[in-house]
This record gives structure tokens, C-alpha cells and sequence, in this order.
């Protein structure tokens, strides 16, 4: 499988827990370890080893970064607020923003903007694929 398998399922996860939210560390963890099972518990397509440590990577790395994100998605954002994006299209510019700046081997802005926009049309709404190259073109020239 490919990388963006494995983004397709980081998407999933960080949907999820959009969705759940932890009252303390120790459930934070928890749901975290079920969300990333979750995602990768699909018997249809299953993940090779390095595309399901490339999701986990991914998934904790959004997670441990997620100020520093939503604070690069907001500056970039002119009409909306973070929490007010549609969890696809926030979660994946979280996705796209990790890999451009927070990654060990930081993926190529342009790499990084086409991987998002071609989920976001595929999971998305009509509009999706247009606003997410908005918001992660704008994150370019702001850094």
C-alpha cells in the first residue's frame, strides 16, 4: 500500500477523535490507541507494516503538534475558525501541515497540498478540494 493509505486512515483516526473528547491523559491515550485500531482494523484493505507505522506516525504527530497546527491553519484561514472547518477538511490540513513542518523527513509543500486536495475530493464536500489548497497555499507564504 501507499502512503496515501496510509493518510486516508490518519484521516479516519483524526476524525475520530474530533469527535470523542478525553476528560483526562490517561483516556486521551486511550482513545487514541482505539481510534488508530479503528482506522487500521479495516479487513478489506489492509495497511503493510511501513504504511501502518507511517499512520501511527502520523496520527501521533498531528496530536503532539496540534497547537502549533491549528494556530498555522488559523493565520491562514481569512473566513473561518478552526473548529468551525468541516472535520475533513481540518484534519486534513492538520495531515498536510505536520508533513511540511513538523515531520522528521518534511514532505515538499507541493507534495504535501496535491496529497490533501486529492483526499479532500475523494472524502469531502464539492467544495473541499478548493478550500483545502486555499487554506495550505496560504500556509506557504506565511512561513
Amino acid at each position: 500500500m501507499s502512503r496515501r493509505s496510509a493518510r486516508e486512515r490518519a484521516l479516519q483516526a483524526l476524525f475520530q477523535l474530533d469527535l470523542n473528547h478525553a476528560d483526562s491523559a490517561d483516556q486521551e491515550s486511550m482513545y487514541e490507541t482505539l481510534a488508530i485500531d479503528t482506522a487500521l482494523g479495516e479487513a478489506d484493505k489492509p495497511l503493510g507494516e511501513k504504511s501502518r507505522a507511517y499512520m501511527k506516525t502520523i496520527v501521533t504527530g498531528v496530536r503532539q503538534h496540534l497547537e502549533e497546527i491549528d494556530a498555522r491553519i488559523q493565520k491562514s484561514s481569512k473566513e473561518w475558525k478552526v473548529e468551525r472547518m468541516a472535520g475533513v477538511d481540518r484534519n486534513l490540513c492538520r495531515i498536510a501541515a505536520w508533513e511540511m513542518y513538523f515531520s522528521e523527513e518534511k514532505l515538499d509543500p507541493g507534495v504535501a497540498i496535491n496529497e490533501a486536495v486529492e483526499l479532500a475530493k475523494k472524502y469531502g464536500t464539492d467544495d473541499s478540494g478548493r478550500y483545502v489548497n486555499g487554506i495550505l497555499g496560504a500556509m506557504t507564504k506565511l512561513s
